[in-house]
């Protein structure tokens, strides 16, 4: 794994949930981290924006992967994939499993179940794309995260009342845009 920043042990301490800021430029990086961000998403496309945003902040960074060669994600500290079949998943290892953390993308939950006898990863990131009700989606997951896992929940969040839900249920972390960390940690950043 690159550096000394674990992107797991950064979302699992303190007793809050963490935010993870979808950042696409090292000002967008330093603002989430002064806005109270535990950790920072990048998207693929923008990995050669990696380096920059590394050197701009202190917090790990999740990278979206879509197939890029691991030598281009230099910065990243752990990476997002999707879940897939036993070849998919060996192949992710392959490229990926000895540089980085691995946080499977779940959407449903016989792919959960795959992944934990495939990969046994210890993220996931619960995601509800197109569904009437997300939050509700991405709760119905959760129960099939074996404890001593992290959850990431992957959805689009109205407020501070979202958030508390996700941290009511036992969610670990979710995933913001970066204009939203203030609002949404409130007055001061998580206790850690």
């Amino acid at each position: 794994m690159t550096g000394g920043r674990r992107f797991s042990q950064a979302i699992s301490e303190g007793d809050g949930i963490s935010l993870i800021a979808t950042v696409r430029a090292p000002e967008e990086a330093r603002r989430a981290e002064g806005d109270g961000a535990e950790a920072l998403l990048v998207y693929s496309g923008l990995e050669g924006q990696l380096v920059a945003i590394r050197a701009a902040t202190s917090l790990p960074i999740l990278f979206f992967w879509d197939g890029e060669h691991a030598e281009s994600l230099e910065g990243a500290d752990a990476c997002i994939v999707e879940a897939g079949n036993r070849e998919w998943l060996e192949h992710v290892h392959l490229e990926l499993g000895d540089r980085f953390e691995l946080a499977l993308r779940i959407h449903q939950e016989d792919h959960l179940e795959a992944a934990l006898e495939n990969l046994d990863p210890e993220l996931f990131v619960l995601a509800a794309p197109d569904e009437d009700d997300p939050l509700e989606h991405v709760l119905e997951l959760l129960p099939d995260v074996p404890a001593g896992k992290l959850a990431i929940a992957e959805l689009p969040i109205a407020g501070p009342e979202e958030v508390a839900e996700l941290e009511r249920a036992g969610v670990d972390a979710v995933i913001v845009g970066a204009a939203n960390v203030s609002e949404l940690v409130g007055d001061a950043p998580p206790a850690l």
